[in-house]
């Protein structure tokens, strides 16, 4: 079969993606102007609902490119099979760029160091003023952003130029510039991860935190890749490449990093814990009560426990519907613990749910997937001029 024939398939699937593209982008565009007209009544809940949202969808544009370099790096069908995916959701950048200037008026609502009247009679706030401060906030998400937008635009930029030119020696300066990528992707998202969600609570402070972040994303992002690719695999080229391997290669990363995530997430509570001082021992009190520990308890059962289970058998890894259902059910428990980090900072002596909470993750998450699809039907589902794709599939 010719690669056109391939991409000719593909096109075949355009007019069912344009019509989940624009229902995508209606129902976002309802919901977040139903956030506004809560904005209106409660603005402090608005903030705090779109804070939330964002950090969950941001989660998997940020981890879709660290994904893609770290297939750039190592190669294999499993990266492959994903490839197309991951570069059309961390091309939604510039969206995610527009998307976070609501909460440049919402600083104030949610971090107390903002509030100069909070600052002037707090010792502890004082001593970070020099780095907990408005101005330097937003240089370093600004910096963050440069950065991430540099990488991504290249991996993307010279993939395209590979399938345009079929220049192999692309392949080369996609590998050289996915170590360093990686490198600073860790290291900005650790640093995001502390000014906009430790820094809620600014007396608090974790060593491990930023790692928790890091594993999450890719974790989440992950979970996303296979929930979509899944729904792809009927059509070519995927169809013409892809066999049980490749679904029980991306079930067997799925599970490594559900360990890791929870390998470093009791780490954090054990060293915390065990400590048991009185400036970091708060933050996990305050989410082991007033009904947030049986949010905890669901997150140790649905997060880890059951999913861990699951992908120990090679039967749910290698049957595409039954790890479907394993990353869809993924996805949704990772919203549920970002909920319940972000949360408790503002109700910590008694779980809340407001209704902004569960539409503001449905309007941002409208938008960015028109966004995705867009992207993705911008280019073929396999990258079919990289020299590696035909050795990585001959050997799987």
């Amino acid at each position: 079969m010719t690669g056109t024939q391939k991409v000719n398939d593909f096109e075949s699937l355009k007019p069912h993606l344009n019509q989940i593209q624009t229902r995508a982008l209606v129902i976002g565009l309802l919901a977040l102007a139903l956030c506004v007209v809560g904005a209106i009544m409660s603005p402090v809940q608005f903030f705090r609902s779109y804070l939330f949202a964002y950090l969950f969808w941001i989660g998997i544009v940020l981890g879709s490119f660290a994904l893609v370099a770290l297939h750039h790096l190592v190669g294999g069908g499993w990266g492959f099979a994903i490839q197309r995916l991951l570069e059309s959701s961390s091309w939604t950048l510039p969206l995610m760029v527009l998307l976070i200037a609501p909460l440049f008026f919402g600083m104030q609502e949610l971090y107390i160091w903002a509030r100069s009247d909070v600052v002037a009679v707090d010792a502890v706030l004082q001593q970070k003023e020099k780095y907990l401060n408005v101005p330097f906030f937003w240089i370093r998400t600004g910096a963050y952003f440069i950065i991430w937008m540099l990488f991504i635009a290249f991996l993307n930029k010279w993939s395209k130029d590979q399938d345009r030119t079929a220049d192999a020696s692309i392949t080369s300066k996609l590998q050289k510039i996915s170590g360093p990528a990686i490198l600073l992707y860790v290291l900005t998202v650790t640093f995001s991860s502390i000014d906009w969600v430790m820094s809620l609570d600014p007396h608090w402070f974790s060593t491990i935190f930023g790692f928790v972040f890091v594993i999450g994303q890719a974790l989440l992002t992950l979970a996303f890749a296979i929930v979509v690719v899944v729904m792809l695999s009927d059509y070519k080229p995927l169809s013409d490449v892809l066999a049980r391997k490749h679904f029980h290669d991306l079930g067997n990363l799925m599970m490594a990093f559900v360990l890791l995530w929870a390998y470093i997430s009791v780490s954090q509570f054990i060293i915390i814990w065990s400590g048991n001082l009185p400036e970091e021992i708060p933050w996990y009190l305050h989410r082991l009560h007033g009904g947030w520990q049986w949010l905890a308890l669901a997150i140790v059962i649905f997060h880890f426990a059951l999913p861990f289970i699951l992908l120990l058998s090679r039967r749910t890894k290698q049957r595409k519907q039954l790890l479907f259902k394993v990353a869809l059910a993924m996805i949704f428990m990772r919203l549920v613990d970002l909920f319940w980090i972000v949360a408790p900072n503002f109700h910590p002596e008694q779980i809340s749910v407001h209704w902004m909470d569960v539409l503001a993750p449905i309007g941002i998450g409208g938008i960015w997937l028109a966004a995705f699809i867009w992207n993705l039907k911008d280019k073929p589902l396999l990258p079919l001029n990289d020299p590696r794709l035909k050795e990585a599939f001959q050997h799987d």
